[in-house]
């Protein structure tokens, strides 16, 4: 028996064993119970019962589920200030939509690019240890000059190559923002001109990442919102999308201000403005699909569910971040039943994609009145499949022979944890990120026993606190009416007076 290493690769044949190994047969899931997975290389050679070939090392991971890794097509890359809105509303007077005042002394970077390349690092290892194997950046532009940069992704090009996780990169673009005038009206302003020169940009680093052929790294376009794109701006993004053959992900019926502007401009919803203007495809990634014509929460009537079933684009459900603003995808089932394509993402503190597949569960029975209409099944597979689909990827997701050694360890033997009469369902139930004990990512072992090299999380959570104290400061320059801070977020109960 092989103790696991500290980190890297496993000269020879891998067999790793557990109580219950996700594998894959004819196009889905399927539990081996007391099963294990071989890998060489970075590849799956096998995976089931009684192996019949020689192996230079075995692991037995003991009483665990051995499962594919989790794919995040929308995973939080900067230091989350969703905190800074969840009690903190509304969200153009705390900080969340730039106002005029400082639109006109001119935006600026509130981060320097040490600061951002330390971001990236940091958030990539926390994806991590919560089970994500491929992930694809998000980062809010709220906190930018304008766009994202060439060389904070090369640093997150090299980050990724260092902790070893699968990553697809680009630099979020915009041709336009919103703004909230002197008179507290939120309002719209664009240089469609900048944003194609940052469009070009986006284009050259994706050039440059797929000619390096990379087995970790990959490229994809990140224009960053629907509502602060123009129709050129789109079309040129989509065109450029199709001849790299990369991802494009838009953020896109998310918010009422999103879904109103888009009415109000083009006399149609998100969706039907996208179908006319040809931009959608199997490479369009579309986060995070709230606001739909024809569901329960849109009542305005229109194509949205044929142009999804049609299109083949992805929908990116974010249960958690989603659920924490009062808003939800409507619905997983019905979207499920009519064969559009759903993956999931995080797009939040902590990135933790049990919690996330939890939370979906609960709050799409919720909306449905059933418990029937969505499993545990049904999730998990979103979280694998539907992310290895979403980027046109079948050597991903799953444990089949061929596919990418992309697997994690989930412990299931602690207290915590309860009875398992089915380990996904009490997956679903009971456990958390904190149980992913092991990673393996291109047959590379990242993770052992909840230990990152490289990585103190302690000390790294220190500086990200560091720095996100330093935003604070700042926060009153970018917030409507620069309020003094203790205005803009209020305490949940006053505040007795701390000893120095």
């Amino acid at each position: 028996m092989t103790t696991l290493p500290h980190s890297g690769r496993l000269a020879g044949p891998v067999l790793m064993s557990a109580r219950w190994v996700v594998g894959h047969q004819d196009g889905r899931h399927v539990l081996y119970d007391d099963g294990c997975a071989v890998f060489e290389g970075d590849t799956v050679t096998f995976v089931g019962h009684d192996y019949p070939g020689e192996v230079a090392h075995r692991i037995d991971c003991g009483n665990a589920i051995l499962s594919p890794g989790f794919i995040d097509l929308d995973a939080l890359s900067d230091l989350d200030t969703t905190v800074l809105a969840f009690d903190n509303q509304p969200g153009w007077r705390t900080g969340r939509v730039w106002p005029k005042s400082y639109m006109d002394r001119g935006p600026y970077e509130m981060y320097t690019p040490e600061e951002l390349a330390f971001q990236k690092r940091y958030a990539f290892a926390q994806l991590i240890r919560n089970g994500v194997t491929t992930a694809l950046p998000i980062a809010s532009l709220f906190y930018r000059e304008w766009a994202e940069t060439d060389g904070e992704f090369s640093a997150a090009a090299h980050a990724a190559h260092d902790l070893g996780l699968r990553v697809y990169l680009g630099p979020a673009y915009r041709a336009g923002n919103s703004f909230v005038d002197d008179d507290g009206k939120i309002d719209f302003y664009f240089d469609e001109e900048r944003g194609l020169v940052n469009l070009a940009g986006a284009v050259a680093f994706a050039e440059r990442i797929e000619a390096m052929a990379s087995p970790l790294v990959r490229a994809m376009l990140a224009p960053d919102r629907i509502e602060t794109g123009t129709a050129e701006f789109l079309r040129r993004t989509a065109a450029a999308g199709n001849d790299l053959d990369i991802p494009v992900r838009l953020h896109c019926c998310q918010s009422d201000l999103e879904f109103d502007r888009i009415v109000d401009v083009h006399d149609a919803t998100p969706l039907e403005w996208l179908d006319s203007l040809g931009v959608l495809s199997q490479r369009m990634l579309l986060p995070h699909g709230e606001l739909v014509a024809g569901t329960r929460n849109v009542t305005r009537a229109g194509r949205d569910l044929d142009i999804l079933a049609k299109a083949g684009a992805t929908l990116v459900h974010c249960p958690i971040v989603s659920a924490r603003h009062g808003g939800f995808m409507d619905s997983f089932s019905k979207f499920r039943a009519l064969g559009v394509r759903i993956g999931l993402g995080t797009d939040t503190w902590p990135p933790d994609f049990i919690l996330n597949m939890q939370v979906g569960i609960m709050v799409s029975r919720v909306i449905d009145a059933s418990i029937e209409s969505v499993r545990s099944e049904h999730y998990f597979d979103a979280a694998t499949l539907g992310g290895a689909d979403a980027l046109r990827r079948p050597d991903l997701g799953r444990l089949q022979l061929g596919a990418k050694a992309d697997m994690i360890v989930i412990d299931m033997g602690h207290d915590r944890i309860g009875h398992v009469i089915d380990p996904i369902q009490t997956l679903m139930m009971s456990s958390s990120g904190r149980d992913v004990r092991t990673v393996v990512i291109d047959g590379r072992f990242v993770m052992v026993d909840g230990v990152i090299p490289g990585f103190d999380a302690s000390e790294e959570q220190a500086r990200a606190q560091r720095q996100f104290d330093g935003l604070l400061t700042r926060y009153p320059d970018r917030t409507y009416g620069h309020p003094p801070l203790e205005q803009i977020f209020t305490s949940s109960y006053p505040r007795v007076g701390r000893k120095v």
